[in-house]
């Protein structure tokens, strides 16, 4: 199937995707914010460049968006039936990339978590997960 825009204008498209300060990263930030944990956003000098960092719990944190990062538990992580060989290997290379990303962390002795954009929805359920991540009490 043809796209039904110009190639310029789904390149200017592609552009416009945000890789930092997503409304799922803040929205993440402020729940670790309201949590009394601190962190720094994306360390140049990790692997991966986190989105969130929290060196006192030597803890890694990505934000996922659920088709980007191919989240398997999530409809919206579904390669797009048309244009096929475009999104493939692009989707495939960022798994991968997130793949080594997370070991490079691990090897290093950091704890990495992913927090899939799907798992905003239920923001209760995301604040006790997250007090369990860090032994925080209720």
């Amino acid at each position: 199937m043809a796209d039904f825009v110009s190639r310029e204008k789904r390149s200017r498209i592609m552009k416009g995707v945000k890789q930092k300060d997503t409304k799922p990263e803040i929205a993440v930030r402020k729940l670790l914010h309201s949590l009394g944990l601190r962190f720094r956003l994306h360390r140049k000098d990790l692997p991966g460049r986190p989105d969130l960092v929290l060196a006192r719990h030597k803890t890694a944190i990505f934000v996922h968006g659920c088709f980007w990062h191919q989240h398997d538990a999530c409809k919206e992580g579904r390669i797009p039936s048309s244009n096929r060989e475009y999104w493939e290997p692009k989707l495939t290379r960022n798994v991968e990339r997130d793949r080594q990303s997370i070991e490079a962390l691990e090897s290093l002795g950091w704890t990495v978590r992913v927090i899939w954009a799907c798992e905003l929805n239920g923001m209760g359920d995301l604040r006790e997960k997250l007090r369990d991540w860090f032994s925080l009490k209720a």
